[in-house]
């Protein structure tokens, strides 16, 4: 069942969203994509989300980013009660154990290094749609 709720991308690289975006358009995603450009932007959708305004199918988090890093948004929004059931897939250059495995401890659904080739990020964006909005069962 294809589920037409919104993608939430935080990352700070206006690169990065630009390809991301692109990767998404070329792949038809058919999910409005939300972009936060930091963590902070990211962490003020809670408050919007408890009014009711719709949750993201998935969150695609970058760690390195100003103002609240991408681990910090992680803890804050898994340790959340209402939030925490979001799937979050850290999208990150970083490939570093550290990052990997406090990821892992904070609750993320999945963690990809981004691909550096246009051609394999758009297989990411596909894949990433598939399984998020179509494939898998959130609760309800």
């Amino acid at each position: 069942m294809k589920t037409n709720k919104p993608i939430l991308l935080v990352e700070d690289n206006p690169m990065d969203v630009d390809l991301t975006l692109r990767a998404f358009k070329r792949r038809k995603v058919i999910n409005p994509i939300i972009v936060a450009r930091d963590g902070e932007e990211a962490l003020a959708w809670l408050p919007r989300w408890e009014a009711g305004e719709e949750k993201p199918v998935v969150i695609l988090l970058d760690l390195k980013m100003p103002k609240v890093d991408g681990l910090e948004v992680l803890r804050q929004i898994k340790s959340h009660p209402e939030h925490k059931t979001i799937p979050i897939v850290v999208l990150t250059s970083s490939s570093e154990d550290r990052d990997i495995h406090e990821a892992y401890d904070l609750g993320v659904n999945s963690y990809i290094v981004k691909p550096v080739d246009f051609e394999k990020f758009l297989e990411v964006a596909g894949q990433l749609e598939l399984y998020w909005a179509v494939l898998n069962q959130p609760p309800v």
